[in-house]
């Protein structure tokens, strides 16, 4: 008797721990799995449920994905943004950044191909307005440090702070792309502690040819 009473409380959650539940089974498939092929009826297997059941808390596919993609903000902003506040150097708070970003992703692989498989769809999708939403909140934030930083004098006062965001996005991109061919994505948080270095390197040694 206690055996069925304990399944019950198991089997029994709220709508809103449904969603959760459903969104993290989703960025767990795909890790493994193109997101492009990633059916409801596999996302329904994966959490227990039948797809009725699935759509019963998620009214479509776009609106699933568009919540996933609400969580990815959500927790871009929580983890990674977050990581600034602790920082009154510029350079300081760009490298907890930097560094909490990738150790997002490395424990969340299936967020950078989910991410960039919503991007190459055409049109707008909801979700697909969240992540460019998302991306460019991004960068105006890592444009906001880099000015910070060349008012504080840690980086080069001729330096194209556009460009320099983009090189920083980039990197984090690049060791992410590098990780997923080489199948170590387990080993993403080794390499960027140098990879940083380089990036703050390169914008602290730019040089004012104009003014020379």
């Amino acid at each position: 008797m206690l055996k069925k009473e304990t399944s019950d409380k198991r089997s029994y959650q709220t709508t809103e721990e449904r969603q959760s539940g459903t969104i993290a089974a989703v960025v767990e498939l795909c890790k493994e799995q193109d997101p492009a092929t990633l059916t409801t009826a596999n996302i329904a297997k994966k959490i227990g449920l039948s797809q009725g059941a699935l759509f019963k808390h998620f009214p479509s596919k776009n609106r699933l994905w568009e919540s996933v993609a609400d969580w990815v903000s959500e927790q871009l902003i929580r983890q990674v943004f977050s990581q600034s506040k602790g920082h009154c150097q510029a350079d300081k708070a760009l490298e907890a950044m930097f560094l909490a970003h990738v150790g997002f992703i490395a424990r969340h692989p299936g967020i950078p191909r989910l991410m960039l498989c919503e991007l190459q769809k055409p049109g707008n999708s909801p979700a697909k307005t969240v992540i460019r939403k998302t991306l460019a909140n991004y960068r105006l934030k890592v444009i906001g440090l880099i000015e910070q930083g060349v008012n504080q004098g840690r980086f080069a006062s001729n330096i194209d702070t556009g460009a320099a965001a983009m090189l920083y996005l980039g990197a984090i991109q690049g060791l992410v792309v590098q990780a997923m061919v080489n199948n170590s994505v387990d080993k993403l948080e080794q390499l960027p502690p140098q990879i940083f270095s380089l990036f703050k390197a390169g914008i602290q040694g730019a040089t004012n040819d104009e003014e020379e």
